[in-house]
């Protein structure tokens, strides 16, 4: 071992040869210790390309001594241990991992670089296999269209080798992400897609070159090429849903980084979020997104806190009230007592239950992937037998033999297979992106289908997210409230702007007060707009949404009563989604009086209707619905429903959410029309029956090609003209996706 050249190696790689110990030293930093007493860590794991990567590195983990759980999430590629016994064992756990052939480092939530480069990969190879296939197509259509006598066989030749200085190159290159995933399937085991894929095209390839050396005629550089075509778009599919998926929880953790303001002796110091520990002090600025969860130590501000309700009103906070992270201080500068570390906020544990949610959803396993288990055994050994049985027993030449083999794994090469679902997911989505509605994840609708129970959030869902006055008075309390709340940024008082037109009065000594409201002088009488307990009637009726109150010195309070309106087609909508035999459901974090009158406004059985639900909350109901056997659609605005948005089967959002919402939904709608919902479901049914037929297409095109082929009734030619045909039935059954309304 001493004399081996590990010059070109990585740091990781000379670990595995080795056995060395220093790139794998220091992960017992990283670890945590859980209340029970194990120990956790986590780490990013880079080479994880499929289930059976997955399945190796849990099973080898968990096959040691005093390790409790070991999971990867495919999306955020982040592996989590548990075990007992000594801190330092994380080490070793990680050189384990190495050694089976992956990369693992400390987890970054800005680790975008390797995505960047392999979607780059990916590309390039699509750009030279369509270039590839696009020149070799036009010297075939000469090939093809004559023969042997007409064209003479120094021509034919000469365009034979032409098509083998471009494909071969090409499929060289082009074909490295089906070559390596096939290579990393059988290393474990197992096989895949990639599997007849990779071998199909090199047979089909080496044998066309050595027909082009015996100046024969049965040259297919086409067909190789072609095929790596068609399954390169499918594979960038997969690769950006894939991508899309680990964005939600990776964005949501870079909330987590940064640094905070801590007090202490007197003295202000800066230090990282990641360090705050608890009983420290904090000090918050107006527009900052507070760190960590704490309590308010000093000050009074009013703070977004549509990260735990969803609510677009902000909530006022003073000493002794708690507050989340990520949330936002709108008005006043504050200080608050740190009561959890960053790594234990409610932002985190958001963060946990998405990657939780994605490690379900990695494990959805496509229709295409449980054939390919049977199918790709099954083919090679097709192909294996017709060998032996021409050559071995009927005693042909192995030439021939080999050719019929040849022709055995051309003609059920998996391209139909391959391509009846992503054929129908390009139409269906385009056709889709036509109407404003974004598909994000290659399989969403398929999942859509399935759905028999839908979550509907409240405020920017079924409703616009903004309030409306929806009281009226008389013009002059009118005037003087729109002049007041003309001074204010508060959501309300811009709503009572809104619905103001006219001339605004000039007010003297306007002050805004934070948590309660707007007071000024008006002809030497002061004037209050704002809360019940600061200028209203404190004995008046509880609104049933939200108010505000005028108050004239010597005057009785006026009060300005809001709604956050119903979607005009709100009730249209639940009502065909219920007729169609969806359960329906309403889980908001607003108070139960004002989701009530929602949801009895919107059509939603009563005891559907779910109040006063943070995030966590939302994710126990969404858990529970599953544990009935539901297929549940989460259509929600706000980052609180970003966990029960990646957590559903499948998840839809306004084109109005927040970013991170839209980016842990699967479908993202624009528009003010709740109808979206219903239409977009039924593209989907439409677009899974017809997947399934392309399945069947698929299936009969082999039952019947693989016994011609393996009879030696068809030539590779034949064959690949009959792969191609089955493609293009199964592309044209998919075209009557246009058809539909």
């Amino acid at each position: 071992m001493e004399n081996a050249d590990f010059s070109n190696d990585s740091p990781h790689q000379r670990a595995i040869k080795t056995g060395l110990r220093e790139a794998t030293d220091g992960y017992d930093s990283l670890v945590r210790e859980t209340p029970e007493g194990a120990f956790r860590l986590e780490v990013m794991v880079g080479g994880v390309h499929c289930a059976g990567c997955i399945q190796k590195i849990e099973s080898t983990l968990m096959d040691q001594t005093g390790v409790e759980n070991a999971r990867v999430n495919f999306s955020t590629r982040r592996l989590a241990i548990w075990w007992t016994g000594e801190r330092a064992r994380a080490n070793d756990l990680v050189a384990l991992v190495e050694r089976l052939g992956y990369e693992v480092r400390p987890f970054d939530a800005h680790a975008g670089r390797e995505e960047s480069e392999e979607e780059k990969f990916l590309l390039l190879c699509l750009g030279v296999a369509g270039f590839a296939m696009g020149n070799i197509m036009l010297l075939s259509v000469g090939l093809w269209s004559t023969d042997t006598e007409t064209m003479g066989f120094a021509t034919r030749d000469f365009l034979h080798w032409i098509s083998a200085l471009i494909a071969i190159p090409s499929v060289v290159f082009s074909g490295r992400p089906f070559f390596r995933s096939a290579f990393k399937a059988l290393s474990h085991g197992q096989t895949n897609m990639d599997v007849p894929i990779s071998v199909a095209v090199t047979l089909a390839c080496g044998m066309s070159l050595f027909e082009t050396l015996r100046h024969a005629e049965h040259v297919y550089f086409d067909s190789a090429v072609m095929l790596l075509f068609f399954l390169l778009i499918g594979r960038y599919l997969d690769f950006r849903a894939r991508r899309s998926a680990r964005s939600a929880a990776t964005d949501l953790m870079s909330t987590l980084s940064g640094f905070a303001r801590v007090e202490e002796d007197g003295r202000i110091r800066t230090v990282p979020i990641r360090d705050l520990k608890p009983d420290m002090c904090v000090l918050v600025s107006a527009g900052e997104k507070f760190p960590v969860d704490g309590v308010i130590e000093k000050g009074e501000a009013e703070v977004d806190t549509s990260l735990v309700t969803g609510e677009t009103l902000p909530r006022t906070v003073k000493a002794g009230l708690e507050v989340y992270a990520g949330t936002i201080n709108l008005s006043a500068p504050v200080t608050i007592r740190v009561s959890k570390a960053a790594e234990d906020s409610l932002l985190a544990d958001i963060v946990r239950l998405m990657e939780k949610a994605e490690q379900g959803q990695a494990q959805y396993v496509r229709l295409a992937d449980r054939v390919a288990k049977l199918y790709t055994p099954v083919v090679h050994g097709l192909a294996l037998a017709a060998f032996i049985l021409w050559w071995g027993i009927v005693g042909i030449a192995w030439q021939k033999a080999m050719m019929i083999s040849v022709t055995v794994l051309i003609i059920t090469c998996p391209c139909a297979l391959g391509l009846a679902v992503p054929v129908v997911q390009v139409l269906a989505t385009g056709r889709l992106m036509k109407s404003r509605v974004l598909v994000k994840s290659g399989d969403a609708l398929e999942r859509l289908a399935k759905a028999d129970t839908v979550i509907f959030d409240k405020t920017g869902t079924l409703t616009y997210g903004r309030p409306e006055m929806v009281s009226s008075h008389a013009p002059q309390d009118f005037q003087l409230a729109a002049s007041l709340a003309s001074h204010s940024r508060h959501p309300l008082s811009k709503a009572v702007v809104a619905a103001y037109n006219g001339p605004l009065l000039e007010l003297t000594d306007v002050q805004e007060v934070s948590g309660k409201g707007v007071s000024a002088l008006y002809q030497g009488r002061q004037v209050k707009i704002g809360s019940r307990q600061w200028c209203g009637d404190q004995d008046a009726n509880v609104s049933q949404g939200p108010e505000l109150w005028l108050l004239v010195e010597g005057q009785a309070p006026v009060l300005f009563q809001f709604s956050d309106v119903l979607r005009e087609d709100t009730r249209e909508t639940v009502a065909r989604l219920i007729k169609d035999g969806l359960a329906v459901y309403l889980v908001s974090g607003d108070r139960e009086s004002v989701s009530r009158h929602i949801g009895e406004s919107a059509g939603i059985p009563a005891d559907q209707v779910l109040s006063e639900k943070t995030p966590t909350k939302k994710y126990d109901i969404l858990e529970g619905l599953r544990k009935e056997g539901r297929h549940v659609l989460m259509v929600g605005d706000g980052l609180n429903d970003a966990p029960v948005l990646a957590g559903a089967d499948v998840s839809m959002a306004p084109g109005t959410a927040v970013d991170m919402a839209q980016s842990a939904a699967d479908i993202v709608f624009m528009g003010d029309k709740l109808s979206s919902v219903k239409d977009v479901r039924d593209v989907a049914v439409f677009a899974q029956k017809l997947v399934r037929q392309n399945f069947l297409l698929a299936l009969l095109y082999n039952l019947i090609a693989v016994p011609l082929g393996f009879a030696g009734l068809v030539t590779p030619m034949i064959a690949a003209l009959a792969m191609s045909g089955s493609s293009l039935i199964v592309i044209a059954n998919s075209f009557r996706l246009k058809a539909i309304v």
